[in-house]
């Protein structure tokens, strides 16, 4: 035999099939089923390829000369199958659900269980945690179908998804925030307000706020799954606040206003929970009395304060810090919409903090103006209007008088509201200073040949310019003019309430000094205007209070502004 026929020579290869007198064989090797191995896959990808022998060889070659359009429709066609089978298997039906309920409360008695027999041997409970873990995130599926909500209520799955929240292994309790996070996700239930509303008042009843808190209070944040079981839980607060506007006094009653205080004071570095804390906040103090209330007990004030004057001389570092001193500002602001807050105000100087973030002209400058704003106005604002004036205030506020600053990047108040609250300002020092501090008030108006009154008188006209174009364009719409309160909410937000302050420190000034007063005629005269138009203005604004002050305070107000109209 030549050496080709050697190199060319196979041997038979011995089958594989067991004969039937050989009984150890079979018993030692069962017979397995062939399955389609990766190795068998042709090189070239062509769709539905068929198995050996699995047809015949005409329709094997009509097969292969598909044209690849026709592969195309068949890969969508099986593609389209595919996810509607996918689809089909993912929707939750009640069935379903009542089985996913069965199986979790089985799995958190079978993990208390062996939690009580081997509490100091983790490795015997360990398992059932997982189980437990594992449930809870098929749980996240009852998010997707909010109509079975009521179902999942009546099934009294919420008191034993809350009783988690007390869980000795952290993981668990976070795992439950970040699911209930997504149960009271805001676009969720809307999806089912029926299925909202029963969700909601089931976690009310069973006090889920005081337990979200008490959960709260032993997260260690500077781990990050814990970190983020605090983002969720301030997610739920936010959601239930979203939805039921009552959950806010009832949140801060139940101690999240305590644990939102001592997390803003706690020296940890910027981050999202902190920005968070304060949006929280910003919400709790916006929408209740009560709640502003309650952070004055809590000495809420001199946190808020504590934690502004870190940008008394430094910009926040980045855009989320911004954010969050914004929030501090906003909070401040609702705070003293109390007048027991302003005196804590007052007592913790914040007047003097606020002068000085105007004086340093940086991006605190523009939310402590909006603070002033609210400090000294009403009747509760005179204590701190004359001491704004004893701490030399009038040499802060009468240069952003004299000169809006310029709009840039910097700058959060649009001009327009910029020059609102420094007039609101000077006009809540004219309202609230007695004597002394009054005289050096109308003083500043008399300086530099009267430029202060020029400047007043720009004003006038600016904003006389935007209320007349409001006026004619609610004209040209009828409509509208049926409803009298819109339309003034209208003119108010596009300029009244500006020149009604403007024109008030106008009469105020002219009441006290005749030259001022000869001066301001002058202008109109110059400008082609009518002393009238003022009058008119004061006389709408004196019908139009508001509810500021107590009544009795209203009618002087208004009786002493007719008083000055009468004498202009």
């Amino acid at each position: 035999m030549d050496i080709g026929e050697l190199l060319a020579y196979k041997p038979e290869q011995t089958p594989k099939r067991k004969s039937d007198d050989d009984p150890e064989t079979d018993e030692q090797e069962p017979p397995t089923p062939e399955r389609p191995s990766k190795l068998r896959k042709s090189s070239y990808d062509i769709p539905d390829t068929p198995t050996r022998d699995s047809k015949p060889q005409e329709e094997e070659e009509s097969l292969s000369f598909r044209s690849p359009g026709q592969a195309e429709i068949e890969k969508l066609n099986i593609m389209r199958y595919v996810e509607n089978e996918a689809a089909d298997v993912d929707i939750l039906n009640e069935a379903g659900l009542r089985k996913l309920v069965l199986i979790f409360e089985k799995r958190v008695l079978r993990n208390q269980e062996m939690r009580i027999k081997f509490p100091e041997n983790p490795e015997k409970f360990m398992e059932t945690e997982l189980e437990l873990h594992e449930v809870l995130q098929q749980l996240h599926a009852i998010a997707t179908v909010p109509d079975l909500y009521p179902l999942f209520v009546d099934l009294h799955a919420v008191p034993s998804l809350l009783e988690l929240l007390a869980h000795p292994n952290t993981d668990i309790s976070v795992t439950v925030c970040d699911l209930l996070q997504e149960l009271t996700d805001v676009d969720i239930l809307h999806e089912s307000i029926e299925g909202a509303e029963v969700l909601i008042e089931a976690l009310r009843k069973q006090q889920v706020c005081a337990l979200l808190v008490q959960n709260l209070d032993r997260m260690d944040e500077t781990e990050k799954e814990e970190a983020k079981g605090v983002h969720d839980t301030l997610a739920v607060f936010e959601n239930l606040m979203e939805i039921k506007s009552e959950v806010c006094v009832e949140a801060a009653n139940q101690g999240l206003m305590q644990w939102i205080l001592k997390r803003l004071k706690a020296k940890l570095p910027f981050d999202a929970n902190k920005l968070y804390c304060s949006e929280i906040m910003s919400i709790l103090i916006q929408e209740s009395k009560e709640n502003r209330l309650l952070l004055g007990t809590l000495d809420g004030i001199d946190v808020l304060l504590q934690q502004l004057a870190i940008y008394k001389r430094h910009d926040p570092a980045t855009v989320e810090e911004r954010e969050f001193m914004e929030n501090l500002f906003n909070s401040m602001c609702s705070a003293l919409m109390a007048a027991e807050n302003r005196e804590k105000f007052l007592k913790g100087e914040g007047l003097q903090l606020m002068n000085l973030m105007l004086r340093e002209k940086k991006l605190s400058r523009n939310g402590s103006l909006k603070v002033l704003d609210y400090a000294m106005s009403g009747p509760d604002g005179r204590d701190n209007c004359n001491k704004f004036v004893e701490i030399l205030g009038l040499r802060t506020i009468f240069p952003l008088f004299m000169k809006t600053p310029k709009r840039n990047k910097k700058r959060l108040l649009g001009t327009d509201e910029y020059e609102e609250h420094v007039c609101s300002i000077i006009a809540s020092m004219l309202r609230n200073c007695k004597s002394g501090q009054r005289q050096r008030l109308l003083a500043k108006f008399t300086e530099n040949d009267f430029e202060k009154v020029e400047r007043l008188m720009e004003f006038h006209m600016k904003y006389l310019a935007k209320v007349e174009a409001i006026d004619e364009k609610l004209e040209e719409n009828p409509d509208e003019v049926e409803d009298p309160d819109a339309n003034y909410l209208t003119r108010l937000s596009g300029g009244l309430f500006t020149l009604q302050l403007v024109d008030y420190i106008i009469l105020e000034i002219c009441a006290t000094n005749e030259v001022v007063k000869q001066r301001v005629l002058k202008i109109l005269n110059m400008r082609g205007q009518e002393m009238k138009t003022i009058r008119s203005v004061m006389r709408e604004y004196a019908g139009n209070l508001g509810d500021a002050g107590d009544k009795e305070w209203r009618d002087q107000e208004e009786a002493h502004i007719i008083q000055l109209v009468d004498r202009f």
